[in-house]
């Protein structure tokens, strides 16, 4: 008998595999065995995997059913599904390690135990607050919060409270400056607290699994039984216990596909350990390893800054091959002050929009949420709409789930006859909702945001299918919540960088990018430091056409210009028109602060260093104003009962007398001398420099003394 020919592929199967590049196909057709797949920024990774999957279903060598596609996110596993089901692949599983664990308990834990699963709660705080209170420990909310992220860390890192306080010493942790061993007995007060109350965390969810699987072989093979092929998104943020649960879910098998970029890992404070991505040929010596390098997201100007950002470093993953054409070249701007930084990213936001980009299409990030403030006042003082991401996910939020009642209840009640969108709008004025936006910001926003995007998703359901009531979509309401499809409001996005994983926008902002806010001071670490410029490195590439990089030198409008940029973009700003030149001249101020100006010689003190002179050099200032000043100082602090160095130092008043301001301008770029000290002393110091009499007692205080 002749040997059987080569199998010709079906259409489908050709159609599926045409749609990729070249390395997207070999990720595609690598169908059995382990497969690590590094995946660049906007290189079309899900594009890749879920056509894999799609083309082991239409072969018939996967199963839909035996398929499970695991990723950190309800937003990813939704977006994995929606494409699958346009792939003619609908019966995969695809949920994150978190919900596949738990639809796993809520089956075996009461066969297995006899008793119903303990109840599960998101917030740790409330039992951790009874916890702290039963160990005598003082804490305030922002240190509950604290503990509640390292107790997350030390369960998702398999360091339970009895090893806590040595494993946190060799890490070097630290929580609100508590030692470890307080930590340790917070976090074990906490797990009692927990046991007594019946309930579960969410860290408990993958512990549990973990647990079932180890202990009980039944359960352990009606799992493997179940799911023969698995995929991992995201394999750089895999913490050691969803590892471990993954280890248990495979069985000693090796069908497993991963996907991931380490110079995407900005979790490690959380427990991610890219290491596995990194390490998985090792532990998988036959694995077939892909790199996917052409980005299909960002201009070739973007993807050039992004590969030099991380160029040299230990951060350097793939480098990235634009594919689309030439863009607009990125802004990189220096502010006078966060104010001016916020007006101007506001002003460029209004003039995209008047070009035609929605709103729903830029988005400005920022490090941490306490910079968004600045930027929700100019966006709201020019009537920009604008949506700050972070809060709860969409459909899980207590007004949103509020309006879902209502709309239900309407559309059982057969009210809301006409336009979806008018008998939407009808049930949310019941809410107090209004479709004009509220002047007011933060909660009162988000509430209204939330609403309206309901209204939105109305109208646009009503478009596309006219025909359809209220009822037809209250169903389309009920498939998006379990998929966690959210709708997206037409309004700029205010995130910070770690929310924006995963996300891209037309237009991006990265904000407040200025020293000790990039990296972040409390980063202190070479690790740290690192993880820090991987994060810069995601913003920048979560951008598809216009990318535009800002700070601020000073923080409050007429501060002093001390923030240089992040020290991250020193390769970028080479050649800026007005930022190159005025960061190196920053560079030479601040390398000759630390020599003294009359010797040379290195300053060692913070003294010395403020007054640019060495202890023992000669002062070279006006000692007669000096004295002057002194005098002045004393009296004024008398008549404001405060300690004469409050009003201002020693080191302070010899540089007033050393550099002579003239000016308001002059007096601001004195050391020791800012906004609050200008408006309070400064006319008196002007007017000393000048050689005018000054009484020190002000008009307000001499009528308190003589009433």
């Amino acid at each position: 008998m002749a040997p059987p020919g080569p199998i010709t592929p079906t259409r489908q199967e050709q159609t599926l595999l045409d749609a990729l590049d070249p390395e997207q196909r070999q990720v595609a057709e690598a169908l059995r065995g382990p497969v690590r797949v590094l995946a660049g920024a906007g290189t079309g990774k899900t594009r890749a995997v879920t056509h894999r999957i799609a083309h082991g279903v239409a072969t018939g060598v996967y199963a839909p059913t035996e398929v499970l596609a695991l990723s950190f996110t309800t937003r990813a596993a939704g977006e994995m599904r929606e494409r699958l089901r346009r792939l003619g692949a609908p019966g995969v599983q695809a949920r994150t390690f978190h919900a596949a664990a738990l639809r796993q308990l809520r089956f075996f834990w009461p066969r297995v135990h006899q008793r119903e699963l303990p109840e599960l709660t998101e917030s740790k705080l409330s039992m951790l607050a009874l916890a702290a209170r039963r160990q005598r420990l003082g804490v305030d909310q922002a240190t509950l919060r604290d503990l509640a992220s390292e107790v997350e860390w030390a369960k998702v890192s398999n360091v339970g409270p009895d090893s806590y306080a040595a494993v946190a010493r060799a890490r070097g942790r630290t929580v609100s400056g508590l030692d470890p061993e307080v930590v340790a007995r917070a976090f074990d007060a906490y797990e009692e607290v927990k046991r007594g109350q019946g309930r579960m965390d969410m860290e408990d969810v993958l512990l549990f699994g973990a647990g079932l699987l180890a202990d009980n072989e039944a359960v352990a093979a009606q799992v493997r039984r179940q799911y023969k092929w698995f995929v991992v998104d995201e394999f750089q943020d895999v913490s050691p216990l969803q590892h471990a649960l993954l280890d248990l879910w495979l069985g000693g098998r090796d069908e497993l596909c991963v996907v991931g970029d380490p110079a995407q890992t900005i979790y490690s404070f959380a427990g991610a350990d890219a290491r596995y991505l990194r390490e998985f040929t090792q532990a998988f010596p036959s694995a077939t390893s892909v790199e996917l390098v052409r980005n299909y997201r960002s201009t070739p100007e973007v993807v050039a800054a992004a590969n030099t950002l991380l160029a040299g470093t230990p951060s350097k993953g793939v480098d990235l091959v634009a594919q689309r054409p030439a863009g607009a070249r990125i802004t990189y701007r220096e502010a006078s002050d966060e104010v001016a930084e916020a007006d101007a990213v506001a002003e460029r936001v209004a003039a995209l929009r008047a070009q035609g980009v929605p709103a729903s299409r830029m988005a400005v990030l920022l490090r941490i949420n306490a910079q968004s403030e600045r930027f929700e006042e100019a966006l709201a003082a020019r009537g920009l709409p604008y949506v700050v991401r972070g809060a709860a996910r969409f459909f899980d939020r207590a007004e949103v789930r509020q309006a879902i009642t209502l709309v239900r209840g309407a559309a059982r009640s057969g009210e809301g006859a006409g336009p979806v969108a008018d008998a939407v709008v009808a049930v949310l004025s019941q809410m107090g909702h209004s479709t004009q936006p509220p002047e007011g910001r933060g909660e009162v926003r988000n509430r209204w945001e939330s609403l309206q995007a309901l209204v939105d998703l109305a109208a646009d359901f009503g478009r596309e299918r006219p025909d359809a009531d209220l009822g037809a979509f209250v169903d389309d309401l009920d498939r998006r919540a379990g998929e966690q499809h959210a709708p997206v409001a037409d309004a700029v996005t205010l995130a910070t960088i770690h929310s924006a994983k995963g996300l891209e926008w037309d237009a991006v902002f990265v904000a407040g990018m200025h020293e000790k806010m990039m990296p972040i001071s409390q980063a202190q670490t070479p690790a740290e430091v690192e993880e820090e410029r991987r994060l810069l490195y995601v913003a920048m590439t979560r951008a598809r056409d216009e990318l535009a990089v800002s700070w601020a030198v000073a923080r409050e409008p007429g501060g002093r210009a001390t923030r240089g940029p992040s020290p991250f973009l020193s390769g970028l700003l080479d050649g800026t028109p007005g930022v190159s030149t005025q960061r190196r001249e920053r560079t030479r101020r601040n390398r000759a602060a630390l020599h003294c100006r009359e010797c040379g010689g290195t300053l060692s003190t913070p003294a010395e260093k403020k007054t640019g002179r060495c202890a023992d050099c000669p002062a070279s200032y006006d000692e007669a104003l000096f004295e002057r000043l002194r005098a002045w100082r004393l009296e004024r602090a008398s008549a404001d009962s405060v300690p004469a160095f409050v009003v201002f130092t020693d080191a302070t008043l010899q540089l007033i007398a050393e550099h002579v301001p003239k000016d308001e301008k002059g007096l601001r770029a004195i050391s020791g001398v800012g906004p609050g000290k200008i408006a309070k002393y400064g006319d008196d110091v002007l007017a000393l420099v000048a050689g005018e009499e000054v009484s020190a007692v002000p008009d307000e205080t001499s009528e308190k003394l003589f009433r």
